[in-house]
This record gives structure tokens, C-alpha cells and sequence, in this order.
């Protein structure tokens, strides 16, 4: 179910949980659902949403299970991705109906949420635009054929159970995203929106699962348009996974480079995240 203020919703329960949703912009304009990474919030989206309503569409940001207050189950193998993906169908019903569809996007894990809601649930997504995130089967290709591996190390550190948080109440974490690029701004919204907020070790449950996904649970194949961005900035995602994904979508793909941005794409050029976004869904 979903609850509604003045006609958007704001709220939507998705298999007992109960997920946050900035629902912004013109109220019949075309919906795009915009799926945050981590360790952001929807609110990672505060920069490029209002340039999307600039042009008449309606922007549904997902605070999502880990890190909404109401969806922060503790065990991990509620975060395997199709649950993840069953929470974003849950919003695109719930807001324009049982047998509506919208334009998804998603940057970093919200990325990885978003292939594979269009690879399960393609007559529910129109669009698929993806910033930071390769398909999954094209990461697990590059972990074997690019540095990948050596760049996604921290994914192991994330294992250990309440290592993490541990050190992230000793500025830990704050120091590696700086690392990672974020500005000091940005990481004071992480220390509030999430260490804060008591969101850290939920939001985690996404990397933790990740040894519960059999192969192919994510989905193999994406049959709806779709362009994946990737920044030379990134420190995180080798070049490798994004080039490749295309071949594992069965209809329009675009691959976009910026040059000179970091992981963070939707906060720190989110003009240029607006126009890779506003390419496809018009396309």
C-alpha cells in the first residue's frame, strides 16, 4: 500500500516493510524512479531531480530496505536482489498503477537494483538509465578480466560482521569515502543520514547477501532500452564492467564516459547525469 499528501506518495510497503519516497515534481508528468547506491540515501538525488522536473517529468526517489526507518530488516538474505527489485515494482504499482511502468534509474547499488528489476520485471520499467553500476553478470566477468577485483577488496572487509560499524565510529568510514572522492559536505550527510540515523548496518545487509545470490538470480538478459554511465573518476568500478554490459541487454544500449568525475555522479555532475537520463527516457 502507499500513503498519499497532496496527491504524491510518500510511503510504500513492500513485503512487511515500510520504504520512504520523494515523490517531487509535475504530478501527471512522466514517472522516473531514481534508486540511490551506497551509502547515500534518496536525497543522493536532491541535485538532479529538480532538473528533471524542469522538463515536465515526475521524479519517485526510493529510500530503500536497509536504510528507510521502517524497512531495516537485520538478517541478510532479505537484501538478495530480488527482493530489492520486488520493493521498486511494489513503488511503480502502488504509484501509477497495477499495470503502469516507469523510466528506473539507479547509481551504484541502486544501480545494481535496477538491473535487475528490468531484468525480471521488464514490463514494469520503460527506460533503464545506470550510472556506477555494470550489469551484475558483466562485474562478475571483470572481477576475472580487469583490475575489478583489486578495487572492489573492501567488499571482503564488509563480510566480517560489525567490523564496519566498528570502525566507522572511529571515522573510518568517513576517511574512505573521502578517498573514494566525496567532499567533505557529502560525507557530513553520510555521517548524518546514515551512521547517525543507525541505517549503517542494515545498509551493509546489501554486500553481505551478496554470497546468498545464486547465479542468475539477478537476472540475466534486459530487454528494454537502456544506457549505463561511467565516470574515468571512478575508484571503485574499473572501465571494464561498464564497457561490457551491453552485452547482456537485448535492445537499445548506449555507453556514456565522463571524464573527470568521480563514483559520485548524481551529486557532483548531476547536469550531466540529468542529460544522460533525459536522453533515454526521451528516446
Amino acid at each position: 500500500m502507499a500513503e498519499e499528501l497532496e496527491g504524491h506518495v510518500t510511503t510504500v510497503t513492500n513485503d512487511g516493510l515500510t520504504l520512504g519516497v520523494l515523490d517531487e515534481g509535475p504530478r501527471g508528468g512522466e514517472p522516473i524512479v531514481l534508486l540511490h547506491g551506497f551509502p547515500e540515501r534518496a536525497t543522493s538525488w536532491r541535485l538532479v531531480a529538480p532538473l528533471l522536473h524542469q522538463e515536465g517529468y515526475r521524479t519517485l526517489a526510493l529510500d530503500q530496505r536497509g536504510y528507510a526507518p521502517g524497512a531495516r530488516p537485520p538478517r541478510r538474505r532479505d537484501y538478495r536482489l530480488p527482493l530489492l527489485a520486488g520493493d521498486v515494482v511494489a513503488l511503480i504499482e502502488q504509484a501509477v498503477g497495477p499495470e503502469g511502468h516507469a523510466h528506473l534509474v539507479g547509481h551504484d547499488w541502486g544501480g545494481a537494483a535496477a538491473w535487475t528489476t528490468a531484468a525480471l520485471h521488464p514490463d514494469r520499467v520503460r527506460t533503464l538509465t545506470v550510472f556506477s553500476a555494470p550489469h551484475p553478470r558483466a562485474f562478475v566477468a571483470a572481477a576475472a578480466r580487469s583490475p575489478q577485483l583489486l578495487r572492489s577488496w573492501y567488499m571482503g572487509l564488509f563480510q566480517v560482521p560489525r567490523l564496519v560499524e566498528l570502525l566507522a565510529g572511529r571515522g573510518a568510514l568517513e576517511q574512505s569515502l573521502r578517498r573514494l572522492g566525496m567532499t567533505a559536505a557529502e560525507v557530513a550527510v553520510v555521517r548524518r543520514e546514515i551512521v547517525e540515523d543507525g541505517a549503517l548496518p542494515t545498509a551493509l545487509n546489501w554486500y553481505r547477501a551478496l554470497p546468498l545470490t545464486r547465479p542468475g538470480g539477478a537476472g540475466d538478459r534486459v530487454v528494454v532500452p537502456t544506457t549505463m554511465v561511467w565516470s574515468d573518476g571512478d575508484t571503485a568500478v574499473d572501465r571494464w564492467g561498464p564497457e561490457h554490459s551491453g552485452e547482456y541487454v537485448d535492445a537499445d544500449f548506449e555507453y556514456v564516459e565522463l571524464a573527470g568525475v568521480s563514483h559520485w555522479i548524481p551529486t557532483q555532475a548531476p547536469e550531466a547525469c540529468a542529460e544522460a537520463i533525459l536522453e533515454r527516457v526521451r528516446g
